[in-house]
This record gives structure tokens, sequence and C-alpha cells, in this order.
């Protein structure tokens, strides 16, 4: 009974996400594969529509044969896991002290007014989710968010009308 039950929670991640997540395992010692972690909560978070639910989660903890409060404690630390459903367009904005110095604050603004919604909120018809980050790592192209896989630096309200607007 417990073995099918242990069985039921892995398949929950898809084969092909088992398949990557095999592939960062691979990455480890034999004996280390709890460190795919932040890999195998991507992997599921993305194939799950850009969120980690809680049987998502135990699943990767079954999955990589760890307690599931240790993936809880991964999940809930870093800001790239989301614990409730998002936008198909995420915006992470950094406001850090470099892009805040560069006008973040105004790009905040702007977005907000322009989508009608404030920082950690999803538009009416689920297209774009805001989110305030820390730190994206690009400080010397501030103003900036990410969207996806890309940062757009050096954003003027002109040019973020211009990114969504070319956004489906």
């Amino acid at each position: 009974m417990a073995a099918r039950m242990e069985q039921e929670k892995i398949d929950l991640i898809s084969p092909t996400s088992r398949e990557q997540i095999d592939a960062w395992i691979a990455k480890y010692p034999a004996d280390q594969k709890q460190s795919a972690v932040m890999a195998a909560l991507s992997i599921v978070q993305e194939a799950n529509g850009g969120w980690l639910t809680t049987e998502l989660m135990d699943a990767v903890a079954q999955y990589l044969q760890m307690p599931p409060i240790s993936v809880y404690e991964v999940a809930s630390f870093y800001s790239m896991y989301e614990h409730k459903p998002v936008g198909r367009h995420k915006i992470c904005v950094c406001t850090n002290i470099s892009c805040l110095l560069c006008g973040s604050d105004e790009v905040v603004e702007h977005l907000q007014n322009k989508l009608g919604i404030k920082m950690g909120q999803t538009t009416p018809d689920g297209k774009f989710t805001l989110k305030i980050v820390e730190c994206l790592g690009a400080c010397v192209g501030g103003p900036m968010f990410q969207i996806g896989n890309t940062y757009y630096e050096y954003l003027t309200p002109e040019k973020i009308d211009t990114i969504l607007d070319s956004l489906d």
C-alpha cells in the first residue's frame, strides 16, 4: 500500500519532466541526488503552468528521496518558485539599490498603472503577473526586469509598452 502511494506521488511528475530531472541528478554523486532539488522544482513548476502545488513538492521529495520539509524550505526560500497560479508572463522587477537608483520605482509605477494591478497580483485575463525581486544580477543595465528567461534592461515607459505589446 505504501509503495503504491509513493508511486502515485512520483506519477504526478510527467515522464518528460522525470527525464529532465534525471539529467540533473546525473550531474551529482549517486548519493547526493537531492542536490538536484532546485532544478527539479523548476522543471515541475514549468510543467505545471508556472507554479508549485504541495502535491508536486511532495512528488519531488519522493523522487529525490528526501524529506518533504527540505523541499518546502527550498521552494519557500527562493523567489523564483511560485505557490499560487501566475499569469502567462511573470514580470519580475528588480528593485534592489542599483535599479532603484536608476528608476525602478518609476518602472513599478508604470507597470501597475498600465496593467491595472499591484505587485504580487495577476491581471484578470491571466496574461501578466507582477513580482518584485531582490536582485537579478544585471545592475549595469538598470532599471530592468525579467520575463521568462529574458532580461530587459535600461527600461523606460516607452520601452516597457513596446515589450508588453509584443507579448501574446
